[in-house]
């Protein structure tokens, strides 16, 4: 990378060289044209001032020590008078690009290549007050004669150039590239880099980035952990049933409990592994990839109300709903695990006759007068695996995802969701959806 930038410094100096020197060059020709029309010019209006033509004819041609030609043209392009040579062996000039000029527009120029090579010559005509033509020519050195003169010095321009170029350009790549090394050589601590204006966002994204992925992989390490854990306790527990009952060491009375607690440990098993593939799929899902329709969320709860009733029933817990119709856009399934597991919650964590009360206004709301969450605990909750109380998740089934679930679900919706709870008073949580349909 440090090569290819400097290589694209030098060329861009060199290309920077040679267009100036071209551009310099050419701008210099011009002048040196303009300048040469204007003392031809001046020497045109001399000659008709004082009326020397006549007299110059009379002593016929000669060559002129100022190598200037002077020609005098008649109305009808007929030449009255050459310096160079004898007027009856020239052709007529009425065609003659500065004579066509200088008759319509009072005078002419044009530039012609001289028969020596690299050579040009220079034509100015001008119309007199009696209506012939006069026309002074030059040579002199055409814009190859001008790059030829400045090649010396171009060359020894360019040369300087390229040694001056190839030691800003290392500077300025040493400058570009030394900030980003030494935010690759110390990932941990991108802040203790020093970076110009120009990279500080850059450095900030790269930052960003590096804290996402190891807080990724934490994330990652963590939930490995715990599964693995998690998945232990039931499999021992099946493992060592089974044993005993494999090697008759269990009477008949305890075979048919220990086929219970194999039983439950494995739909215990089933549960949470439902539950980790259905987190890992949230995880990896996004809008896009949804079913998404127009849902009236308190129809929905009032059919989830009618599936859960059986369990709470069972658990001697009474649950009641109340509220106005709230449509909303997002995933029927999804939504449908959402406030199942809420109510789940609030069920298996309440006490024999406690309440669940469920409502829909322009947020949906599931309180209980269960057995709370301890402060200290309560920014937990939503973590993966997290139980307030161990021994009464074991018992009453829980797999320690279910909130978790419930976070994902509602990040995929744009809703947010907040928990208010009170140890031994109840819990009372809310997810406000930020798009509510009319």
């Amino acid at each position: 990378m440090t090569k290819r930038i400097n290589l694209n410094f030098i060329f861009v100096i060199a290309a920077a060289v040679l267009l100036s020197v071209s551009f310099s060059t050419i701008v210099s020709y011009r002048l040196f044209q303009k300048e040469v029309f204007a003392d031809l010019s001046s020497f045109a209006g001399l000659l008709e001032e004082m009326d020397v033509l006549t007299q110059m004819k009379k002593e016929g041609f000669a060559w002129p020590e100022n190598e200037l030609r002077i020609t005098w043209i008649a109305e009808d392009g007929m030449v009255i008078y050459d310096s160079y040579t004898n007027e009856t062996v020239l052709e007529n000039h009425i065609d003659r690009p500065e004579i066509i000029e200088a008759m319509q527009a009072g005078e002419g120029t044009s530039i012609r290549k001289s028969q020596t090579m690299g050579r040009s010559i220079f034509f100015y005509a001008k119309r007199t007050a009696d209506g012939t033509m006069i026309r002074i020519a030059k040579e002199a050195g055409s814009i190859w004669n001008v790059y030829k003169n400045t090649l010396p010095v171009t060359l020894i321009s360019a040369f300087s150039s390229f040694l001056i170029s190839i030691v800003i350009a290392r500077r300025l790549t040493k400058a570009f590239i030394k900030p980003i090394e030494q935010m690759a050589e110390d990932m941990e601590h991108p802040e203790n880099v020093t970076v110009y204006g120009e990279l500080a966002p850059f450095v900030e994204k790269i930052r960003a980035q590096h804290e996402e992925v190891l807080k990724n992989a934490k994330i990652r390490q963590e939930f490995t952990a715990n599964v693995s854990h998690e998945l232990k306790t039931p499999l021992t527990s099946i493992s060592g049933y089974a044993e005993l009952i494999a090697n008759g060491m269990a009477s008949k009375k305890e075979g048919r409990h220990f086929a219970r607690e194999i039983y439950e440990n494995a739909q215990r098993l089933l549960a949470m592994i439902n539950d980790i593939l259905q987190l890992s799929e949230l995880e990896d899902s996004d809008v896009g990839s949804l079913s998404l329709e127009r849902i009236d969320l308190s129809a929905l709860v009032s059919d989830c109300m009618k599936v859960i009733k059986p369990m709470a029933d069972q658990h001697g817990v009474c649950v009641s709903l109340k509220g106005t119709p709230l449509f909303v856009y997002g995933d029927k399934r999804l939504l449908e695990e959402l406030i199942y597991n809420l109510c789940d919650n609030a069920i298996r964590y309440n006490k024999k006759g406690g309440h669940v009360w469920v409502s829909v206004t322009d947020k949906l709301i599931v309180q209980d007068d269960g057995i709370g969450i301890p402060k200290k605990c309560q920014k937990q909750v939503f973590e993966r695996f997290f139980r307030v109380d161990k021994s009464r998740s074991k018992k009453t089934g829980g797999t320690g995802l279910g909130l978790a679930i419930v976070k994902h679900i509602a990040q995929v919706h744009n809703a947010d969701i907040s928990l208010d709870s009170d140890e031994g008073l109840g819990t009372t949580i809310c997810v406000k959806f930020s798009e509510i349909l009319p």
